[in-house]
């Protein structure tokens, strides 16, 4: 029985992941307006386009898109800045990506979902 119930464990992990991956997430079907997003994404977003400086030693580095949640390009293309969350000590969920085209999203969940950024 023991030995069934890994088997269908294992099979459940290996099914779960091979559909997580199969579906197209190519494309961000939310948009936020930039007046729409908390103060501290506003302001992330205005030192972004302004180049910094940054508060985040992190900011500015390679976002690998590995979930492939955003639309693909190759690696390099995105660039993650964390948006201050007032009630974390750490960097919290929050964040910034931009593209090397001008396009910006939204996450407040680490990644988990994404909003393209309207101005």
């Amino acid at each position: 029985m023991l030995i069934f119930l890994r088997f269908l464990i294992v099979a459940w992990l290996a099914i779960g992941s091979a559909f997580a991956f199969s579906f197209d997430r190519s494309a961000s079907a939310d948009s936020v307006a930039s007046s729409d997003l908390p103060r501290e994404a506003r302001q992330t977003l205005v030192l972004i386009k302004e180049g910094g400086p940054f508060p985040y030693e992190r900011d500015g580095i390679t976002f690998g898109n590995f979930e492939k949640r955003l639309p693909l390009h190759p690696r390099g293309y995105y660039r993650e800045y964390t948006v201050k969350t007032p009630w974390r000590q750490d960097r919290g969920p929050r964040r910034i990506i931009s593209g090397q085209g001008g396009e910006y999203y939204y996450t407040d969940d680490h990644y988990r979902s994404f909003r393209r950024i309207k101005d």
